[in-house]
């Protein structure tokens, strides 16, 4: 027998090393019938993983997933041809569970990636294995699994959270001024009351009423009366601070909570939203004001809370309007 020159004998005793455990492995598989096939679609076949050697022997199934032909890739495939190709947020928690599985304290590795196709699209798979041979001394040998490509079951599940999380937006926002609803509003309301009590915190809400605004609609009509409403609703929106609440309490209502401000600072917005409506040129002409009744949260219930902001909204309407009342 002859030799190449640029294959040395220790090459070739190394690939018949690696040969003899592939085949070792899945003489057994078909004997024991253990093979990790199941009936999910997507199925790209076993890949089996030398640890000594870093090479990877898979079905061509799994490359031609990622638009590659068994052409384009090398003879001898190391470990890392896949794993520089997953996406950088999954790269390193697929790696601590391969990691982990080495070590032992996982039984099995088994994950979700997305890796790079050829053409720059990520595809989502599903990858299961285990170490199925061992050296003398008790190393990882050689790693047996199956690899699914998920991609079409993961497009429709992201769909489906992309229209629960449209569907929530929609169940939380008023559909005519674009702000949170009263349901949202009082939500949130519960929420900040609950951290003002833990925490010491200054709680303010106040309670928004339109001034004169049947008559807009008696006047302007109904569309022209929808129009303030958004337009008032994104001036509030505007006026408050990022994290203070905003919403449509209902009809010409609308609802401000201001957690950690103090009365200074809780007046000062609120006559932010009422000094900003009153400035706002309505066309027609149309003049628009706004009056408000401000609350400090003393521990009371939400409804005696919402009802002692209302009673200063009622004194500052009977006072003559435009103005806020604490």
């Amino acid at each position: 027998m002859v030799l190449d020159d640029d294959v040395s004998c220790e090459q070739i005793r190394k690939r018949v090393r690696e040969l003899d455990v592939l085949t070792e492995e899945l003489l057994s598989e078909q004997r024991e019938k253990s093979s990790l096939e199941s009936s999910w679609s997507g199925n790209l076949g076993h890949w089996y993983w030398n640890v000594q050697t870093n090479t990877v022997v898979f079905d061509p199934l799994k490359i031609r997933a990622l638009g590659y032909e068994r052409s384009e890739v090398p003879d001898e495939i190391p470990y890392q041809f896949f794993t520089d190709l997953l996406h950088p947020q999954d790269y390193e928690p697929i790696m601590e569970q391969m990691r982990s599985h080495l070590r032992g304290d996982l039984p099995a590795y088994e994950v979700e990636y997305r890796i790079k196709a050829k053409d720059g699209s990520w595809k989502w798979f599903f990858d299961r294995g285990m170490i199925v041979r061992r050296t003398e001394e008790g190393a990882p040998l050689l790693l047996s699994g199956i690899v699914y490509d998920i991609t079409a079951a993961k497009e429709r599940e992201m769909e489906l959270e992309r229209q629960n999380h449209n569907l929530q937006i929609e169940a939380w926002t008023d559909p005519l001024t674009g702000i949170a609803n009263r349901r949202a509003a009082l939500r949130d309301l519960e929420r900040v009351m609950e951290l003002s009590a833990l925490n010491k915190q200054p709680l303010y809400l106040c309670m928004f009423d339109i001034d004169h605004f049947k008559q807009v609609n008696d006047t302007q009509g109904h569309v022209y009366g929808d129009q303030v409403l958004k337009i008032i609703a994104g001036l509030l929106r505007d006026a408050v601070r990022g994290h203070d609440i905003a919403g449509r309490y209902g009809g010409e209502e609308f609802i401000a909570a201001f957690y950690g401000a103090d009365e200074h600072q809780a007046q000062a917005i609120a006559e932010r939203v009422r000094r900003q409506v009153q400035e706002y040129q309505f066309d027609r002409g149309v003049q628009v004001t706004i009056s408000g009744g401000l609350q400090r949260y003393g521990y009371q219930s939400m409804t005696e809370l919402i009802s002692d902001a209302d009673r200063k909204l009622y004194e500052a309407k009977a006072a003559g309007r435009n103005r806020i009342v604490s």
